[in-house]
C-alpha cells in the first residue's frame, strides 16, 4: 500500500534548526550540518521517491555512516533549549521503524526498525 511522505516545508525545516535546505538535480532536499565537535551530516530527503540518506563523517573525515532507506512516510525536525533532532518514520510493509538524529550537542543516529 501506498503511504506519501510528509515532510516540513523549507521555512518550518529553518525555524526548527537553524538551516535552509538546499536541494539536488534530482529535487532531493540536503542539510549539510556540524555539531560543536566538528563531526558532520549530510541528510537528505526526496519526498517524491520516499527516500532519506544519511552521511556522517567524523570530525577527522572519518566516514562514521553511509545510511539509505526508503518507504518514508513522516519527517519531522524539533529543537529544544539544548538539542535539536530529525525523525524519520518508515513503513515498509510488515515493517515499520523509526530514525532518530539527534544534531546537537553531540551528533547521534538512532534507529529501529521491527516486524509489525
Amino acid at each position: 500500500m501506498y503511504r506519501e511522505f510528509l515532510t516540513p516545508d523549507d521555512e518550518d525545516v529553518y525555524e526548527a534548526i537553524g538551516e535552509w535546505p538546499d536541494s539536488d538535480e534530482s529535487g532531493a532536499r540536503i542539510l549539510t550540518l556540524q555539531d560543536n565537535s566538528g563531526q558532520s551530516i549530510t541528510f537528505s530527503y526526496d519526498a517524491l521517491a520516499r527516500s532519506v540518506r544519511i552521511h556522517w563523517v567524523n570530525d577527522q573525515g572519518v566516514e562514521m555512516l553511509d545510511f539509505f532507506r526508503e518507504s518514508a512516510t513522516r519527517l519531522s525536525f524539533t529543537s529544544g533549549k539544548s538539542a535539536k533532532h530529525i525523525s524519520v518514520d518508515f513503513h515498509m510493509g510488515e515493517c515499520a521503524g523509526t530514525t532518530e538524529i539527534q544534531l546537537s550537542p553531540r551528533l547521534s543516529v538512532r534507529d529501529r526498525l521491527l516486524f509489525q
